[in-house]
């Protein structure tokens, strides 16, 4: 790369320096590098070697046999104990339980510590021995290894010498990850991926690599300064041959040619030379910059996963850090797309109510504890007076007993069904989704309790007290596309029933009987009080029809090739002609200080919005009461209702227009939307009118309906996108995050459907909640409530950009403020390339010299104290568009590199010049000059970075690394008396050069110089100049007497000279 193109150069041509000079810093990037990689690969080794030697139980013509995991194959049959760990991915085929099911953990693969259920083959769960085990004849087809955890596709063929194979679908349900632990007892599979590719192994993989805007920055800079490398390399170049035009010049007495170089060619002299002055100004090239940013980065991570005020005590959680890449970009974030459930919301449901046939019911005990009067108005239990009413109330509680995925944690002891009400309510409901646990218990209090499902029977309890048996013969998944879930059962009397709940949009359409409307009606004032609504609904099937069914599905599940697909189109098949029962109605309460998070985050200038797939209603009541949307703001809806009644192209322009008309008077605020008269928009959109909108157009028509989307959303506060489909939060990122401002966008979510926008977006940040841990495992940042997310945008954001913006400028500064000068010594030596500085000082600057203060700078400094920044969140907007790495202040840093170069240079050289410094009378030489530039250098750029932005707390720690800067540089120096001193073919005594040190160091026009250029230089402007101008001076000052300090140190007791003495001389 171009960190070691000078040091190729240094090896192949004759180059004014030491190819030391290159290749040390450059060795040592490598070397930190390669002890980095070195000790990691270390550690997967050792892992590995471990992981490889763990013992495992096969099963080996009908005998258990224990080898070693690495002798493990695809195809081996596996016995895995309870709490052992499972040592590939495997096909569950049996347990000892009777229903052929265990339980399982999953947290080291996605951090859930719930006990998920996983199902054993029909045909072979009721395998017990060995022997049994041994005897299977059987062959495994499933899809190629793929990282996705959560899906899987295949099937196993069942042989016997009577009849034809038995083919079973095999999905994620039957599948046992590598790594999962077994809660049950003794367990019997078949191994299905080995090594690395199981989807353990295959999640190693990283994700694709995001870059952040500073680093985008800091590349463009370093384009800029290796051109300006090669101009001042050509520069120099061209100017050397026109000073050697002269014969006097080229070929002066001392320096003659020889013949073979007089007659060598001109273009290959001219490009060598070329080279050599790149070799000479490489150093503006802040090689060791890269190092000290990674450094940086991840050492200034642990500030987030140390801070106290983002741990939960509810939980026991605290914050994650998966990638240290973009600490900074938390600091420039524009847009903000939150989930709404579980994310704003807490994900801990209340069942409310329930609707059948426009009838009311609220449970006796709500989850509070608080008994509902009768006088409430509100209709109560027994409320129907007909026979018919009286059942459909019953099957509509039945359908939510038994269209559920809920599992029973009770004891494994407990033979029988339970019959009493009151061990029914002892029942501990688990299952993956919060809403289905929230309706069994609701359905619960309202007289009827699901016992448990066991040997493929669900098993209820009435409210006679009487066990309802219900044979379980298909399951409908729920998916986020068909937004439903429908099961089918069979009765004790032989009916067979498909009982379908889900959101009102994709049941309503479905459905040919019912009371629609009043049903209808009751959940649309449900939504606006922001409760969370679903619709059941039933159709009877006869034997003839549920066979029709069966073969349906059994095709689409043994299906290996688009099997989802396949699926899906059976499911819409069979959940049609549906009779509506009712409606249920769950609470969801708003996260603790939400709404002051939003309301500070919008104070900031960032937008916020929100993506749900939520109805309208629903989610429009939880943006009013986290305040996204006020009393004032006025809402502009594009919705599928409203394009019912208009066409696209008229609503979008009609809302256009609502958006943009004044604009010719009114200016807008470019963060918030808020016009000047203070009027703003919230808009609210759903997933089908999305569609639309991103659809491609028809060729040859007008108009852009994007490029109007975004327009309108520019000019809105808020927006809302409800009935959000994964993949459509995902474009919605996406169609944002490359709109022409090109705005750093961050997603926000907690579940599954949620890591698609998280994986699109600039930054990317999961809550760790009660859906799981995908989208933790997925972000880069992780935290515990969504609260936690101001003080990571408005504090730590704002620090790590402020520290790493200074630290990227403060290295191209000090670069340019220690070569510049080697490029104006060209014009004192003739252009004969001759090195200003020696090889241990250009070899050292970077390394040694200048990086630490710098780098713990970027550590420490709190330019604004965290309160404050919490306090006033518009003091984000400050850094708002990469503030600090525009190209004025790149400009200005650079410019000042090149002032301090030039005062450094011209002051030596003018105030050294033919000038007695010594006793004896000496004249100074080059030598004096490179001494007075290094002291001169080191002392300017090592405070410098106390005092940009000095911090009260932080003053000794910033004094001490410039200290430590000048300790090396002299340490430095006293080396040079242990090693003959050689330059400008003058050699040195040690003696000699003692003498001259010793007098040049402690002269008074040397420490009157020192004094005078370090505290009149300027420093670069900062947020709080006014605050810290005495600050600044200080530091000045500070490091002019700890130079004059260390100087008289460094005479006393390396050369026994007097300070005092000398100074009188």
């Amino acid at each position: 790369g171009a960190e070691d193109a000078p040091f190729h150069l240094q090896l192949i041509i004759d180059t004014p320096t030491s190819p030391v000079t290159s290749g040390l810093p450059l060795f040592f990037v490598i070397t930190v590098t390669a002890i980095k990689q070195g000790y990691e690969d270390w550690l997967r080794h050792k892992a590995d070697n471990a992981m490889n030697q763990c013992p495992v139980h096969f099963i080996q013509h009908s005998k258990l046999v224990r080898k070693q995991s690495r002798k493990l194959r695809v195809g081996d049959i596996v016995m895995v104990k309870e709490d052992e760990t499972f040592p590939c991915d495997l096909i569950f085929l049996s347990s000892n339980r009777a229903d052929g099911t265990c339980h399982v953990t999953t947290a080291s693969l996605d951090g859930e510590s719930s006990h998920k259920t996983h199902y054993a083959v029909q045909d072979t769960k009721g395998f017990r021995t060995e022997e049994e085990i041994g005897g299977l004849q059987a062959t495994i087809e499933c899809e190629q290894p793929q990282p996705d955890l959560y899906k899987f596709v295949g099937r196993i063929n069942i042989y016997s010498d009577l009849s034809d194979p038995v083919v079973r679908p095999l999905g994620s349900e039957n599948l046992l990850l590598r790594g999962a632990t077994l809660k049950n007892t003794e367990k019997i599979f078949v191994a299905i991926y080995t090594g690395m590719e199981t989807k353990m192994a295959l999640n190693y993989q990283s994700k694709s690599q995001k870059r952040s805007a500073v680093e985008k920055s800091m590349n463009v800079f370093l384009i800029v300064y290796l051109c300006i490398l090669v101009s001042k390399a050509l520069v120099n170049t061209v100017l050397k041959y026109v000073w050697q035009s002269e014969p006097f010049r080229d070929e002066p007495w001392y320096n003659q040619k020889t013949q073979s170089e007089r007659q060598r060619n001109l273009f290959l002299r001219a490009f060598t030379d070329f080279l050599a002055f790149m070799v000479l100004f490489n150093y503006i090239i802040p090689v060791s910059m890269y190092v000290t940013v990674e450094m940086q980065k991840f050492l200034g991570s642990y500030f987030i996963t140390w801070d106290e005020d983002m741990f939960d005590a509810e939980t026991g959680e605290g914050p994650l850090v998966n990638t240290s890449d973009l600490n900074e970009e938390l600091g420039q974030v524009e847009y903000v797309f939150t989930d709404k459930t579980g994310t704003l919301t807490e994900n801990n449901m209340e069942f409310k109510e329930c609707c059948i046939e426009g009838h009311v019911y609220v449970p006796h005990v709500i989850c509070n504890g608080q008994v509902l009067p009768d006088s409430s108005g509100i209709d109560m239990i027994d409320s129907f007076s007909s026979v018919s009413g009286r059942e459909r109330e019953e099957l509509f509680f039945r359908a939510l007993c038994l269209c559920h995925t809920v599992q029973v944690k009770d004891d494994d002891d407990v033979d029988g069904p339970r019959k009493s009400p009151d061990s029914g309510k002892s029942c501990v409901y688990i299952s993956s989704s919060p809403d289905e646990v929230a309706l069994v218990e609701g359905v619960q209090r309202l007289g009827f309790t699901f016992l448990r499902l066991k040997d493929n029977y669900m098993e209820l309890l009435n409210r006679e007290s009487d066990v309802e048996r219900f044979e379980l013969l298909e399951i409908l998944s729920f998916d986020s596309v068909r937004r439903r879930m429908s099961v089918i059962v069979k009765s004790a009397t032989g009916d067979i029933y498909l009982f379908c709940k889900g959101a009102d949009s994709s049941i309503f359409p479905r459905v040919i009987e019912g009371k629609v409307e009043q049903i209808r009606a009751r959940v649309e004032r449900n939504a606006v009080e922001g409760l969370r609504t679903l619709c059941v609904a039933y159709k009877k099937l006869n034997p003839e029809e549920y066979e029709g069914v069966g073969k349906l599905l059994q095709a689409a599940k043994v299906a290996l090739q688009d099997r989802e697909k396949k699926l899906a189109e059976a499911y819409e098949q069979i959940e049609r002609d549906l009779v509506l029962l009712g409606a249920t109605a769950v609470e969801d309460r708003l996260q603790e200080k939400a709404a002051d998070t939003i309301e500070a985050l919008q104070k900031a200038g960032i937008k916020v919005w929100v993506l749900t797939g939520d109805k309208m209603e629903t989610a429009a009541a939880t943006c009013y009461a986290c305040r996204l949307f006020r009393r004032s703001t006025q809402l502009l809806e594009l919705t599928t209702k409203r394009l019912e009644e208009q066409s696209l192209h008229d609503v979008l322009f009609e809302l256009s227009k609502t958006v943009l008309r004044h604009s010719g008077s009114l200016t807008r605020d470019p963060f918030s939307g808020l016009s000047t008269d203070g009027q703003d928009y919230g808009l609210i959109i759903d997933g089908a009118a999305l569609s639309l909108v991103l659809k491609p157009r028809e060729e040859g028509s007008s108009g852009n309906y994007r490029e109007l989307f975004l327009e309108i959303c520019r000019n809105c506060s808020a927006v809302l996108c409800c009935r959000m489909a994964p993949l459509q939060k995902a474009q919605i990122v996406k169609l944002i995050k490359f709109s022409k401002e090109h705005p750093i966008t961050l997603a926000i979510g907690d579940g599954a459907n949620d890591v698609s926008m998280i994986l699109e977006a600039h930054v990317g940040i999961g809550v760790i909640g009660k859906e799981g841990r995908q989208a933790a495992r997925n972000s880069d940042y992780a935290i515990p409530k969504f609260k936690h997310l101001k003080k990571m945008l408005l504090v730590h954001g704002h620090f790590y950009y402020i520290r790493i913006a200074e630290l990227v400028q403060y290295f191209f500064y000090k670069n340019v403020c220690f070569i510049f000068p080697q490029f104006l010594y060209q014009f004192f030596c003739g252009f004969s390339q001759q090195t200003l500085y020696d090889t241990a000082y250009l070899t050292l600057y970077n390394i040694t010299f200048t990086s630490l203060p710098i780098l713990l700078y970027s550590l420490m400094e709190q330019h604004v104290s965290a309160d404050a920044l919490k306090r006033d969140p518009v003091l984000y907007r400050d850094i708002a568009k990469n503030a600090l790495l525009r190209w004025r202040v790149f400009i200005y840093w650079t410019f000042l590199g090149v002032f301090d170069a030039l005062v450094f240079f011209f002051g030596a050289y003018f105030m050294f010049e033919n000038t007695t410094v010594t006793s004896n009378g000496q004249v100074s030489t080059s030598v004096v000059l490179l001494i007075y530039l290094k002291a001169a250098s080191v002392a300017r750029v090592s405070p410098l970075a106390g005092a940009q932005r000095l911090s009260h707390t932080r003053e000794a720690l910033l004094f001490q690394c410039a200290g430590y800067s000048r300790v090396t540089q002299y340490l430095l120096v006293s080396s040079y008396v242990l090693f003959p001193l050689q330059r400008e073919g003058l050699r040195f005594s040690k003696s000699g050069q003692l003498r001259l040190l010793a007098g040049f160091l402690g002269c008074v026009l040397f420490v009157s110089c020192f004094f005078s250029f370090c505290c009149l230089l300027p420093f670069p402007p900062s947020d709080n100049d006014h605050q810290h101008t005495h600050g600044k001076t200080a530091v000045a000052l500070s490091s002019v007497f700890l130079e004059c300090f260390t100087n008289e140190i460094f005479l006393k007791n390396i050369f026994r000279c007097d300070f005092f003495c000398v100074l009188c001389r």
